[in-house]
């Protein structure tokens, strides 16, 4: 599961994101534990947040803000562990207020977040400001609510966990992605071990406080600061996790929650693995079947699929040479496909990458696959992946160790082509993490007010099935489907974007059984 927002944010600068991995977990949807909340707990005090103008962060992103917006930010400050709110510890959490300048008749906040984990919320708020013309939220809520950004705690500007190197995550990304020899996968081992080491080294005991319920009640500190009584909220991917944790900790605190790319809390760490290896092969498949049908626009017709395993396969054995040396290893093509999968846009450039590559140019595989990674020219990577580690291993209940990492990558290797594996050993690193866990509640959200969830037919990282599951936990959910591709669906069409905005502006559910069209 992971970040839509990046497929906005390249839509602003050029004109495509629960992360594949061998050292970093798949975005594997976090594993169900069936844990119960340690009783209700009372909504944050936190007071009013202090806001200030800063244009600057629109700015640095997309080079200024859109037109009709305001932009405020502010800090605010939460227990590090809500469990001990009195040892005085805290992190800083990071907010952005967004604010069109035709709003009338305010109903409050929509708090946004993109999921990841460890995708910035801030910067989820600035692109979606942009309106419809870029993907964003349409005028008809933006006239109604102010959007609010958190990066959550770890991530980006909120006390951000540091702790893989450059040099480590260069190269987790270009190993390669099925180490089917027993030396290349005891190196790969190595490198998760080395890298739980250091964390564990910095952070010690508080690796656990990264987890999903800590954020959650983040959230509620959040709604306190921003003035609202009841939280409005947009999860994406991820974010659907963090939204169902909040309803089933403050339901007497939800007003309206849209949870589109759905994850099932109630699956397992194992099962969210080969779940979501199966939806990458899903949306291959149906990319293999798109170039088959439309062979101008995709240069690897008419077999895509053994272009593509064709051209991982020789960047093991002689990968191509980039600018400066850099080698297209085929850990980094396995990566430039992942990160093309998550929208249907993006399956035109993979077909153009693996082309170029087959040339001799691996420069558009590197584009596809640093954008994936958030790794700039330079070789300098964000704290996307300490934060992603950080949290999906706090969540966990139990992880499989190395041994059992093993087994499953071979099982997979046979029954989910290309995906299964890499998916498989995406696991390694909570093999291989310290710290204590801190597991989410995977029950209903008794008292709460109804919850919209939204699910994707082709969506390749938190597939179909998820949706459903997730609006019969939550005991209040009503499932909006989307028959698209690529990863969540709100705004992506005019059926989509009628049904979610009522439920925004009027808490007004979908029909049951509601399904709109691809187009």
């Amino acid at each position: 599961m992971r970040l839509r927002f990046r497929l906005i944010a390249l839509g602003l600068l050029a004109g495509l994101l629960v992360l594949a991995g061998c050292t970093v977990p798949v975005v594997a949807p976090n594993s169900g534990n069936n844990v119960p909340p340690a009783g209700r707990p009372a909504p944050a005090a936190s007071g009013q947040a202090d806001w200030r103008p800063c244009p600057d962060v629109p700015g640095k992103l997309v080079g200024r803000g859109a037109s009709g917006m305001s932009y405020d930010c502010a800090t605010i400050k939460v227990p590090q562990d809500w469990a001990d709110k009195g040892n005085g510890d805290t992190f800083d959490i990071a907010l952005i207020r967004v604010r069109s300048d035709k709003q009338h008749d305010r109903i409050g906040s929509l708090l946004v977040n993109p999921g990841g984990p460890g995708a910035s919320g801030v910067d989820l708020a600035v692109y979606l400001s942009f309106g419809s013309a870029f993907q964003g939220i349409p005028e008809e809520v933006t006239d109604r609510f102010d959007i609010v950004g958190f990066d959550p705690r770890g991530v980006d500007r909120s006390s951000p966990v540091e702790c893989i190197s450059d040099e480590q995550l260069d190269e987790s990304f270009g190993y390669v992605p099925d180490p089917v020899t027993q030396p290349e996968f005891d190196g790969l081992v190595d490198l998760n071990k080395s890298i739980g080491q250091e964390c564990g080294a910095k952070y010690g005991d508080k690796l656990k406080l990264f987890s999903t319920v800590q954020t959650a009640r983040d959230m509620d500190a959040i709604r306190s600061a921003v003035g609202d009584d009841k939280m409005t909220y947009l999860g994406y991917s991820y974010g659907t996790l963090l939204g169902a944790t909040y309803a089933q900790l403050y339901p007497q605190n939800v007003r309206a929650l849209v949870l589109d790319g759905a994850v099932d809390p109630r699956q397992n760490f194992v099962a969210g693995s080969e779940s979501q290896a199966k939806g990458f092969a899903l949306a291959f498949d149906n990319f293999s079947k798109w170039c088959t049908a439309t062979p101008d626009k995709c240069p690897i017709a008419p077999d895509a699929k053994a272009a593509v395993n064709t051209a991982i396969e020789k960047a093991e054995v002689s990968p191509v040479t980039g600018k400066g040396g850099r080698k297209a290893t085929s850990g980094w093509v396995f990566y430039a496909v992942i990160s093309s999968l998550y929208t249907q846009s993006g399956w035109q450039a993979l077909a153009g990458a693996i082309k170029s590559l087959e040339g001799g140019n691996p420069d558009q595989v590197f584009q596809l696959a640093d954008s994936y990674a958030e790794r700039d020219p330079n070789g300098t990577y964000s704290n996307l992946f300490d934060a992603n580690i950080a949290v999906n291993c706090a969540d966990q209940k139990t992880v499989p160790n190395a041994d059992q990492v093993r087994t499953y990558q071979g099982q997979w290797r046979s029954s989910i082509p290309l995906f299964g594996a890499p998916l498989a050993v995406g696991m390694l690193p909570c093999s291989e993490w310290p710290g204590g866990h801190d597991p989410y509640p995977t029950g209903p959200a008794t008292g709460s007010a109804p919850i919209l969830v939204v699910g994707t037919t082709g969506d390749p990282a938190t597939p179909y099935a998820q949706a459903p599951a997730l609006a019969d936990m939550l005991g209040v959910g009503r499932l909006l489907t989307w028959e698209g591709e690529g990863h969540t669906a709100y705004p992506q069409t005019g059926c989509i974007t009628a049904a979610v905005d009522a439920y925004i502006l009027n808490q007004t559910l979908p029909p049951e059984g509601k399904r709109c069209p691809a187009q």
